[in-house]
């Protein structure tokens, strides 16, 4: 089996001195924030298999992870309206999780380890998404099977529209939820993402 490439942190472009002084402004401004406890979020963007990915936490845990066909600039956005407006860069923050997702991409992590912020979500979107994980790594289940799951079967459109809204894919793994008939369905980084994500756990399954 080829190892997925290893997750790296986003490409550092060369800076004129102006640019390289306001980068270090802004670290030296987060972690005085994080200091006095000002930051909200933290926020970082690490390239992966599927595609750079934006990676986002509170104090509490793992807030958000958006693919880039999302656009990151609205879900930073996004952030700062439903959390709060102190939205940094601050990518130290997010050291666990990029080397949780490191071991996940390089088929040597079946399951994420690290707290989890489900501020995002409310209702029975995120009684679908708490579930998610009890999905076995390497294994599927139809949108049918986790309305069940959650004694709802007449839910599964309900069930749909949480894995499609999920603030955490990836860590939360909506790509393993399917159609009836074993087709994939949608998903929020693309059909592509979702194939990319179960061959690679398939593989790794059968290793």
């Amino acid at each position: 089996m080829t190892t997925p490439p290893r997750i790296e942190p986003e490409g550092a472009p060369a800076f004129s001195v102006a640019e390289a002084e306001l980068a270090g402004l802004a670290g030296r401004l987060a972690h005085r924030a994080e200091e006095e406890s000002l930051l909200e979020v933290a926020y970082r963007i690490v390239d992966s298999p599927v595609g750079r990915l934006l990676l986002a936490a509170t104090e509490r845990g793992l807030v958000r992870v958006a693919f880039e066909r999302e656009g990151f600039d609205g879900v930073l956005s996004g952030l700062a309206e439903k959390i709060g407006p102190r939205v940094l860069h601050a990518p130290w923050k997010l050291d666990g999780i990029v080397a949780e997702l490191d071991e996940y991409f390089a088929g040597r992590r079946r399951e994420f380890g690290v707290p989890l912020d489900f501020a995002l979500s409310h209702g029975f979107r995120l009684s679908v998404q708490r579930r998610l994980p009890d999905i076995r790594y390497g294994r599927t289940m139809s949108y049918r099977q986790v309305a069940e799951l959650l004694d709802r079967p007449a839910a599964v459109r309900a069930v749909g529209t949480a894995c499609a809204t999920n603030p955490l894919p990836v860590v939360v793994p909506c790509h393993r939820v399917l159609r009836s008939d074993g087709t994939l369905g949608g998903y929020l980084g693309g059909v592509e993402a979702k194939a990319t994500l179960l061959d690679l756990e398939h593989g790794a399954a059968a290793a």
